[in-house]
């Protein structure tokens, strides 16, 4: 039972395999250490246990809000999914804007915790404090796009105006490990297969009726002052104020230009660094792959027709698209929301291909299977490599996937979520990275850590991705760590990107931070403007609370530490805090930039990490447990002297 502002005290337990559902209140004492979201959602899937089957019915699926979710707070329209992923074997959190997660707050909810298998497939109805199961029969095997309008009908709600709708496609029904949670058709909990795990379950997805129990804060003053700084800093940066050409003109792919031009895009699978030294190596400097073909000003200039923004948010980052394209000799006509830089990379430069209005089906392809667009052109592209090197020969007669062949890889998404018997290709890049890598012996083609590929930069050229993607609790990651904010935006420091040397300490304060936004629950894209001095006035404004900024930064520090002590206790140590042999042992190609002969010095920055940390070789030692609150229960004590066993993820 908690009194803390910001919080509806109103969980939903909801067991799948009775079809019972019971309601709980919050703990205050977890609140107040791990504050909401992600922090308290990995706290529940950790009392769950490290040892589960992450697609058994003892994995917990938790859907979470924090104390800032659905509130007059910037940003406010984000909501945590944690699990334990099937992808990497680790703690997972996935995160999505859009307005469910205000819409659950509305309803009255926290939370709610789903466990068990159902028999059959179900939906979960959210309304007014309440949950009920319905039949979901006539759901299963549909698209997304078709499943929220369906349940919009069924359900007599206008969705986006008074309806939240988060489903699972084929991709997650068929196992595929980077299946994700689609959210109003086009925003994703992406990364780690949580939509896997909701298929595994039986549950189709979740709708959510709009309510109106908007929580207040506790001190009215002390917020304001925290919201009204909050605004006035996101109107004055260069990245986030409305229509300066950041992130409210161009959306995230305002990077493309920006990453391609400072040589540390990723192109061919990672082999280069960008396309320009690709065009140099192979090419002879012609210009094949052009990435400022697929940039946010080109999609700005030639297809943007929408800009659609989240809950509480004047930042509108989200491009909604439409294009007419041909594929096979028809013409397909798509409107999608939203051309995303992760997403064109993946399924662009990293797989050879700059076609834009093909990589804007690709993305409404992905959204509708509910697959990973990240994982699945990272995928996609370790296939084109896999092919160019024989692996595949006996593998489909041999038939492969040539690099840039926009076609194929439209087909390859439908396949690849439908997972149909005897399709061998389909089914093993259904698998994830290391599962496809094992299949074909092709672990020399993988860009991932802990099973979960990287994103859009090169720890080549940017040595924070290098580390962050290393330590990352759920697998190569951008957003744990953010240091690109400095490394190329300058925020709140500019600091050379090709310096190894303090980016340690570095990725570790970022990773603090962002459990804390991810645990109120807001946007990542406040903290190019906003800073713990706004992050504690709206905190302590809105749940009554009165902690420090260093009291708020050790919370953060308490959540990391407690997903790095989840992942310990299921057998990850630093041994699995590593980087794809590509950027520790292949320099970056001749091309235009700095990148040239670079390599990424990971153990250096490890040491330099962990010595931070207070981590022994990736393990959080009791000491550190002790110091920051975190429990240890009987017999599963993680000391630096135990002996840990690599997961089998």
């Amino acid at each position: 039972m908690t009194e803390l502002g910001g919080f509806q005290d109103h969980l939903a337990r909801i067991d799948l395999t009775d079809g019972d559902v019971s309601y709980e209140s919050l703990d205050e004492e977890d609140a107040k250490k791990y504050i909401g979201a992600r922090g308290l959602g990995v706290k529940k899937v950790f009392d769950q246990g490290p040892d589960v089957d992450p697609l058994g019915p003892d994995n917990l699926l938790a859907f979470m809000n924090g104390p800032l979710t659905g509130t007059q707070t910037v940003m406010s329209g984000r909501i945590a999914i944690c699990t334990k992923s099937p992808l990497t074997g680790t703690v997972t959190d996935s995160h999505h804007g859009g307005w469910s997660g205000a819409r659950l707050k509305w309803a009255g909810f926290d939370g709610l915790l789903v466990e068990g298998q159902a028999d059959e497939p179900v939906y979960a109805y959210v309304e007014d404090g309440e949950v009920e199961l319905r039949d979901a029969s006539h759901l299963w095997g549909s698209g997304v796009h078709d499943t929220i309008e369906t349940l919009g009908e069924e359900v007599e709600g206008n969705v986006g105006k008074n309806l939240s709708v988060m489903a699972i496609g084929p991709g997650g029904e068929n196992g595929v490990k980077y299946s994700c949670i689609m959210n109003e058709d086009d925003r994703a909990s992406g990364r780690g297969g949580t939509g896997c795990v909701m298929g595994s379950k039986n549950l189709k997805a979740v709708v959510i009726k709009s309510g109106t129990k908007m929580p207040k804060p506790a001190d009215q003053e002390t917020f304001m002052e925290g919201h009204q700084q909050a605004m006035q800093v996101i109107q004055e940066s260069d990245v986030t104020a409305p229509n300066e050409g950041g992130l409210s003109m161009y959306g995230t792919n305002v990077l493309m230009n920006i990453t391609e031009e400072m040589d540390g895009h990723p192109t061919k699978n990672g082999r280069y660094t960008s396309g320009v030294s690709y065009n140099n190596e192979e090419q002879g400097g012609e210009t094949v792959i052009d990435a400022e073909r697929i940039s946010g000003e080109n999609v700005r200039e030639n297809i943007l027709v929408d800009e659609p923004t989240c809950h509480s948010c004047p930042v509108a980052c989200k491009k909604e698209v439409e294009v007419q394209t041909m594929h096979k000799g028809e013409e397909m006509n798509v409107r999608m929301e939203s051309f995303e830089y992760e997403s064109a990379w993946a399924l662009g430069t990293n797989s050879l291909n700059d076609d834009r209005d093909k990589i804007a089906v690709m993305i409404d392809r992905c959204n509708d299977m509910a697959i990973d667009t990240i994982d699945t052109g990272n995928i996609l592209a370790m296939a084109m490599e896999a092919t160019e090197k024989g692996y595949l020969d006996d593998v489909d007669d041999g038939e492969g996937i040539d690099w840039g062949d926009e076609e194929e890889m439209v087909e390859m998404i439908e396949r690849i979520a439908q997972r149909e018997e005897g399709d061998e290709l389909a089914e093993m890049l259904g698998e994830g990275q290391e599962g496809f890598a094992d299949a074909v012996d092709a672990h020399d083609c993988r860009l991932d850590v802990k099973g979960q590929s990287i994103a859009a930069y090169d720890p080549r050229c940017m040595k924070g991705m290098g580390i962050g993607y290393a330590t990352s609790n759920r697998g190569a990651c951008h957003l744990r760590g953010y240091t690109p904010a400095a490394e190329i935006l300058g925020i709140p420091e500019k600091v050379d990107p090709y310096e190894y040397e303090g980016k340690g300490e570095l990725t570790a304060t970022f990773q603090d931070l962002h459990a804390i936004s991810d645990s109120f629950d807001i946007c990542k894209f406040n903290a190019f403007a906003e800073g713990i001095e706004e992050y504690v006035m709206q905190y302590n404004g809105m749940t009554g609370l009165d902690v420090s900024e260093d009291e708020l930064m050790e919370s953060g520090e308490r959540v990391y530490n407690l997903e790095r002590y989840y992942n310990n206790l299921a057998g990850f140590d630093g041994s699995d805090d590593s980087l794809p042999e590509r950027f520790l042992e292949e320099g970056g190609m001749p091309g235009q930039g700095a990148s040239e002969g670079e390599y990424c010095e990971l153990e250096e920055m490890k040491e330099e990490y962990y010595e931070h940390r207070g981590w022994v070789d990736g393990v959080v030692p009791d000491e550190k447990l002790e110091e920051l609150g975190i429990d240890v229960g009987p017999g599963t004590g993680v000391s630096s002297g135990d002996s840990q066993a690599p997961a089998d993820d």
